[in-house]
């Protein structure tokens, strides 16, 4: 009995080893190609999404100055855009609404550190320590600081 027989008098149409491999094999370079576009794009969203960032926190800070007549501090950290803080100085004119529904993550899911004073004489420093978490490093891994030109590339 043949197999034709057996399927009712109809031929059994597949793919062959080597059609799968021949795709397999296009599918990957194409893969290849387009992976590291991808990922430089990523790269470039992370960067954007911290300047953004930076920019709406900047904006809450100056807010916060102009009704306290004062940065918050280091102690008090980027949290006192949101609730009021408790520990001294207190701010007088702080807004019942607060200046930040929250305070966002950086693209690496890790909270925005902030020194007040800044470093070099400037009055405040918000900055991420990049993709690793740790001071230093290059490229994905280095430190962005507000007070970083966004059009200079990042170390590699």
């Amino acid at each position: 009995m043949t197999i034709q027989k057996q399927l009712g008098g109809q031929k059994q149409q597949g793919f062959s080893l080597i059609e799968i491999m021949v795709v397999i094999v296009i599918m990957g370079l194409l893969l290849s190609y387009v992976a590291p576009k991808v990922f430089q794009n990523v790269e470039k969203a992370q960067l954007q999404k911290v300047q953004a960032d930076f920019s709406s926190i900047k904006t809450a800070l100056a807010n916060y100055r102009l009704d306290n007549f004062i940065y918050p501090t280091s102690e008090q950290g980027l949290e006192a855009l949101v609730t009021k803080p408790q520990i001294a100085p207190e701010p007088r004119g702080w807004r019942s609404e607060g200046y930040l529904d929250k305070i966002p993550m950086d693209p690496w899911q890790r909270e925005y550190l902030y020194l007040s004073p800044g470093e070099n004489g400037k009055p405040f420093e918000i900055y991420t320590l990049g993709a690793d978490g740790v001071r230093g490093g290059t490229g994905q891994d280095a430190d962005i600081s507000n007070w970083d030109d966004p059009n200079q590339p990042q170390q590699e």
